[in-house]
């Protein structure tokens, strides 16, 4: 059995309101009078990094604090149901930014790599794709980015920055890629161990074929020049040369920051980040607070390797990982307090979530370093369990009624619709969107989310399916594929990193597994045909729904590829003489 993680008692109410916590303050009377009809809101989206839904008191957890993001949920709306369309950080971001599934953009695993792995690697977002930030940023907003990026920065050389923040962003600082063990020299490496062994397979297998043709040519049952030989076998001990150099300098050329298109420091120092993305989070605010603006802050919190400032050390319940949900909270707090100290609060948008569900594989033998996901089965890499994919969510000050639930499936593709509604911007209609707006939701000009169906993706491979009957009210879901928990009858695939999406870990379902969310939102109790009535019906009616989702899928260039993976020495980003990138920036700014 994997590490039990403290118990955190999960509240009534907490079973019935999972994630989503979205402050809107928009159409207010008061605000309409004194902007007329074209008004347009100052909008926050907060991200968080491996949150697990169950790590906040707003959605039942008594031991640790987060009296700031309770705040949001007391004064605002808790989506019930609040789903990541992907379980994983660069798939989800970038569903998140296009109102699209990730497989529409090619930013989902096809090869089994499931993120980006290098900020020296030429896949990203790609440049056709539009970005809610885009279509704000052409309705008169200053867009800024604040934190982690992760989808990519250059395509051919150094300096293209094809797949950098400036997919819309005005202004950027922070992270190009995302926080790995590597970053914090006293952690045992992570890029290494997930990447060498794959890496060591392909340098044998390329050696044997090398070996193989020379000795053909020894003996004489082959044909071909010594030169072609010889260059071949140079060939393999650049490849090897060049992997297993690079694992080396991992911390380096990957843990960065940058202010917009600039390295300014290379490796970045953990200990005083928190302060510096903070920082400029509140000096963008103080900047622009003549509006409209756009702020998406997207904090490295809560993800390995946990740095932690000293003054919240030591300070929960729960460890290192509950003292950096706690810093977290704080450092909401103080974008909050800014908010509302220049007078923004009843003209700003407030949104908090989390990019999927929490780790529950981050451990440090009997000690938890990931999230906890609640009631809800599964967590972080797991495309079909609630608990991979339930996330939080809203507040609307002065619009909708303060502490209301809304228990109806939405979506992290829903803020890219209702972002660019609220913005006055148009949503493109030249491709598919996931997508729907929540603005009628919200303002309870509707009872039903626009959403009948969803579907669950790990990586490219459609792992379940959930269908909303709106007119008896019954929420299913229907599972195809489910992750092999190792060891059995753990919760998750404890001593993988990550549970797979297909392959020997996974076990296919015929027929698929079905379960009733609507009192079964655990996902305990897999109904039969002898237990449920409606068992064929059903789903029968959800494979429907996903032969018809299917026929909306066209073939793109896989941005994961082995070939657009790989780290390549002529784009990586650097400050100083490469390969030995190295920049500080200036001490007096760390110590602000």
């Amino acid at each position: 059995m994997g590490p039990t993680a403290p118990r955190r008692r999960a509240a009534p109410a907490a079973r019935e309101s999972l994630p989503g916590l979205l402050t809107v303050c928009l159409l207010l009377p008061t605000c309409a009078s004194k902007a007329g009809p074209a008004f347009k809101p100052n909008i926050l989206l907060i991200m968080a990094d491996d949150l697990g839904i169950g790590d906040l008191g707003c959605y039942g957890n008594d031991t640790l604090r987060t009296p700031n993001i309770d705040r949001l949920a007391e004064e605002g709306v808790r989506l019930t149901q609040h789903l990541a369309a992907a379980p994983v950080c660069t798939p989800s971001r970038a569903a998140f930014l296009t109102g699209r599934h990730a497989l529409r953009s090619g930013m989902d695993a096809t090869h089994g790599y499931r993120v980006l792995r290098w900020n020296g690697g030429s896949g990203g977002l790609p440049q056709n794709e539009t970005t809610f930030a885009r279509i704000l940023q052409r309705q008169g907003y200053a867009t800024g980015l604040i934190g982690k990026w992760h989808q990519g920065v250059n395509c051919e050389s150094r300096t293209d920055h094809c797949h950098h923040p400036n997919h819309g962003f005005d202004y950027f600082y922070g992270m190009p890629f995302t926080l790995v063990s590597e970053c914090h020299p006293g952690w045992p490496p992570q890029v290494a161990v997930a990447l060498g062994g794959r890496l060591w397979l392909s340098t044998q297998m390329m050696a044997l074929g090398v070996l193989t043709v020379a000795a053909g040519k020894t003996l004489g049952l082959i044909s071909v020049p010594w030169k072609f030989v010889w260059g071949a076998a140079s060939l393999v001990l650049l490849f090897f040369g060049s992997w297993f150099a690079s694992l080396g300098f991992v911390r380096r050329w990957n843990c960065i920051l940058m202010r917009n298109h600039d390295v300014v420091e290379q490796p970045m120092a953990l200990e005083s980040t928190a302060r510096l993305l903070s920082g400029e989070a509140l000096s963008f605010i103080q900047r622009h607070k003549p509006g409209p603006f756009l702020l998406f802050v997207s904090l490295l919190h809560v993800h390995v390797p946990l740095m932690t400032t000293k003054e919240f050390q030591g300070k929960s319940q729960h460890g290192l990982y509950g003292d950096n949900v706690e810093e977290m909270d704080g450092l909401v707090g103080d974008i909050l307090n800014a908010i509302e100290e220049h007078g923004l609060k009843n003209t700003t948008l407030t949104y908090f979530t989390s990019d999927h569900g929490g780790h529950l594989e981050a451990i440090d033998g009997h000690v938890q370093l990931g999230g906890w996901n609640g009631i809800y089965r599964g967590g972080k890499g797991m495309g079909g369990w609630e608990g991979g994919i339930r996330v939080p969510g809203f507040r609307w000050p002065g619009v909708l009624p303060a502490g209301r639930v809304i228990q109806e499936p939405t979506s992290l593709m829903d803020v890219f619709p209702t972002v660019v509604q609220l913005g006055g911007g148009q949503v493109p209609q030249d491709r598919v969107i996931d997508g729907r707006s929540l603005v009628p939701l919200l303002q309870g000009e509707t009872e039903h989310s626009a959403h009948e169906f969803l579907f669950h993706y790990c990586g490219e491979h459609l792992h379940a399916a959930r269908w909303h009957d709106k007119d008896s009210g019954r929420l299913w879901k229907v599972h195809y594929v489910t992750p092999r928990l190792h060891p059995e009858g753990a919760g998750a695939c404890y001593g993988h990193g990550l549970c797979p999406c297909s392959g020997p870990g996974v076990t296919h379902h015929d027929p698929p597994l079905l379960f009733d969310l609507s009192g079964d939102p655990s996902e305990a109790q897999p109904l039969a045909p002898g237990s449920e009535p409606l068992y064929g019906a059903v789903l029968a009616r959800v494979e429907q729904a996903v032969r018809e989702h299917r026929r909306t899928l066209s073939p793109v260039p896989p941005q994961l590829s082995p070939g657009r993976i790989a780290w390549k020495p002529w784009l990586q980003p650097c400050c100083g003489h490469f390969p030995f990138c190295s920049c500080s920036q200036d001490p007096a700014l760390r110590e602000a």
